[in-house]
């Protein structure tokens, strides 16, 4: 039987709904969608999709981090974007994190919790002895 992990950390924002932050399934990690919440605050970080990305990154590493896992060990994302002209800034930003470039679907929604320019989600592997 395979082992299910609800995954919590205080260093990312409390979720915003009935949903946890992370679910680990065997041996892969599935985060739900973060989005650029300050964990300290509970606002939405101030400036432009630059700034909303790296913090969605920022909140992001902190799920992986409490699951035992990183961003080099990502194999899925699914990004959403509120206006699909901010791609080029995203990627830039998106690129300084996942390195090991992880398949991906990024699309542009018609809008996003709280009104925020960026969401990203993230598949992956946490054993150890796995390599991505």
């Amino acid at each position: 039987m395979t082992t299910t992990e609800i995954i919590y950390t205080d260093k990312a924002p409390e979720a915003i709904g009935p949903y946890s932050q992370a679910v680990r399934v065997g041996d892969l990690l599935f985060t739900s969608g973060q989005i650029p919440i300050v964990p300290e605050t509970g606002e939405i970080v101030e400036g432009g999709i630059k700034e909303q990305t790296r913090q969605v990154m920022e909140n992001l590493g902190a799920v992986l981090k409490a699951a035992h896992s990183s961003f080099k060990r990502a194999v899925k994302t699914t990004c959403y974007l509120a206006d699909i002209d901010d791609f080029v800034a995203f990627n830039t930003v998106y690129a300084e994190y996942f390195t090991g470039k992880p398949a991906r679907s990024c699309v542009a929604v018609k809008t996003l919790p709280k009104n925020v320019l960026c969401e990203v989600e993230v598949v992956a592997v946490v054993r150890d002895d796995i390599n991505v």
